[in-house]
């Protein structure tokens, strides 16, 4: 083993990770302001242990002073989506992005590994601005479902308890339960658009109650008292409707109401 100091050998895959993080974050946050459908349903991300590097190092036989180049997941974002659908969608829009070059890709979702493992890897270039100057480091993403995430999590454990000898049965047991996760994620994809809908008018509902509430509050703030407390019973007689065409029809009223109040406090 060399003599290198590991914490700052490791400072830029950290920087990494973070940048690489929030900017799928923003990704997701973006496409959802556009009233768009974001393939994004949460991100994480990683920076491999100092023991997981030297072990892989081991195993793939990396010289010590090759580890940048011969270990590419050191900085590992994994990102999680609903539908396998959602995987191809993103997977385009990383190959669009200027910010990080992409280097190749590992389709083990197509092409699933024997133990029953599937996602899809793509491995970028990815430039940190450090202290000491710009560095080029290598990242992996790993684009999964919820379903494929669960398993594969579960079978990294286990992995780690047996050093990756697991038992037949224990074996064959992941291997069936790998199939019922593929089973599960091809019964979602046959009912997405509905799935998709539902979670739309959801997070329409939940908007326009925000809007309404918030549009209240602003009439209180000025003084509208009895303006701001007509809408509020209108609002609790229809919060009990479940009816959203006549919330939105409330929000823009209460829109009015709060622009004719600014207007006059101006005046």
């Amino acid at each position: 083993m060399d003599g290198r100091d590991w914490k700052k050998f490791l400072l830029p895959y950290e920087q990494a990770v973070e940048e690489l993080k929030v900017k799928f974050k923003t990704l997701r946050t973006e496409l959802k302001s556009r009233d768009e459908y974001s393939p994004i349903e949460f991100v994480t991300g990683r920076v491999k242990r100092t023991s997981s590097i030297l072990e892989k190092a081991k195993r793939l036989s990396v010289p010590m002073d090759q580890l940048e180049t011969g270990i590419e997941d050191i900085a590992g974002i994994r990102i999680m989506c609903q539908f396998v659908e959602d995987i191809e969608r993103l997977a385009e829009l990383i190959r669009a992005r200027e910010d990080m070059t992409l280097l190749y890709e590992k389709d083990y979702i197509t092409n699933k590994k024997p133990s029953g493992y599937r996602s899809y890897h793509m491995i970028v270039e990815y430039r940190v601005q450090t202290a000491l100057g710009m560095k080029r480091v290598l990242a992996e993403i790993q684009l999964r479902t919820l379903a494929m995430n669960f398993w594969a999590t579960i079978e990294h454990s286990l992995n780690y308890k047996y050093r990756e000898s697991l038992p037949e049965d224990v074996v064959a047991r992941l291997s069936r339960a790998a199939e019922a996760a593929y089973q599960l994620d091809q019964e979602m994809s046959s009912i997405r658009e509905e799935i998709v809908e539902a979670q739309k008018l959801f997070e329409d509902k939940s908007s326009i109650v925000a809007k309404v509430l918030n549009g209240i509050q602003e009439l209180y703030f000025h003084l509208r008292v009895r303006e701001a407390a007509q809408f509020q019973m209108r609002f609790n007689e229809l919060w009990d409707t479940d009816d959203v065409w006549l919330l939105k029809k409330l929000s823009n009223e209460v829109d009015q109401a709060v622009h004719r109040a600014k207007k006059n406090s101006l005046a």
